[in-house]
């Protein structure tokens, strides 16, 4: 009764926020993700997705296709690999970046998973700089990690812009030093968020250190301070709040794939393709 592409292409825009970023990841026009959205919901009988100028949100139906839809899609991939299946085997060590794990690799290796079900694939997370020395110090195979603009190490997969984050009521007494929240050196978040205030001469404190992205947006909530945080990956309920405060640009960073060694074996290329289909 509903075309796999109809649904995957409803999950994406689902996932992603929109028609744009969805047809980005799809390799599609918005025009053609539109009219999937649109064929899928005649087929249903029902409005799947409230749209405007600015949002598009699940409706109630909407919210329950995107079970039915997920259900449906894993059958359907459960029977291709029945009858297809991948012969891909052995174990993968991948490492990534805390920041990453927490929005948008998770579908990903979610969908690998499907894919290539008899590779075992074992998840390190930490600071991008930690795990690349896990992977040079030989414990990971692949890693998937941030550096900034100028180092040259792994193979860019994409940029992202990094801003000021905090809250709608964030504040910040130009008197008083820049209240910073961050992770722990080595992290590239926060030596670029010291680098823009020393080179703007304005003093700074820490007023909370994390280990991990959910402490630093609990930090946040609770008004400790301000962040400096890739984008396109900022927690909920945190805006960008640079502009509004005066603070100095914090520049912006790369993700980053690297391999433990120069030629990949079959599950590390089977990884690295994911990733690099899904970047927008």
């Amino acid at each position: 009764m509903f075309d796999p592409v109809l649904l995957r292409t409803f999950l994406t825009v689902e996932q992603t926020g929109g028609f744009t970023a969805a047809a980005r990841r799809l390799g599609l026009r918005q025009s053609t993700v539109s009219g999937h959205v649109a064929r899928l919901e005649k087929a249903a009988g029902r409005v799947l997705l409230d749209r405007d100028t600015h949002t598009v949100e699940l409706t109630a139906d909407g919210t329950a296709m995107v079970g039915f839809a997920r259900t449906i899609l894993d059958a359907h991939e459960r029977a291709s690999r029945h009858f297809a299946g991948s012969t891909l085997t052995g174990r993968l060590r991948f490492g990534a970046a805390e920041d990453l794990v927490a929005k948008g690799l998770p579908q990903i290796l979610r969908d690998f998973r499907r894919t290539h079900p008899l590779i075992d694939l074992q998840l390190t997370v930490g600071l991008s700089r930690t795990v690349h020395e896990q992977l040079r110090s030989g414990e990971l195979d692949l890693a998937f990690v941030m550096r900034r603009p100028g180092e040259t190490h792994g193979e860019l997969v994409r940029r992202d812009r990094l801003v000021w984050a905090g809250t709608a009521d964030s504040r910040w007494d130009p008197t008083s030093p820049v209240p910073l929240v961050a992770y722990p050196p080595p992290s590239i978040t926060r030596a670029c968020a010291l680098g823009a205030l020393e080179a703007a001469r304005l003093p700074s404190r820490i007023t909370c250190q994390a280990n991990s992205r959910a402490g630093l947006r609990a930090a946040v909530l609770a008004g400790l301070g301000v962040i400096v945080h890739a984008q396109s990956l900022l927690p909920t309920e945190l805006v960008p709040v640079g502009d509004r405060l005066s603070l100095p640009d914090p520049g912006d960073v790369e993700f980053v794939l690297l391999g433990r060694t120069s030629v990949p074996s079959g599950p590390e290329a089977a990884l690295m393709d994911a990733i690099r289909a899904a970047a927008p």
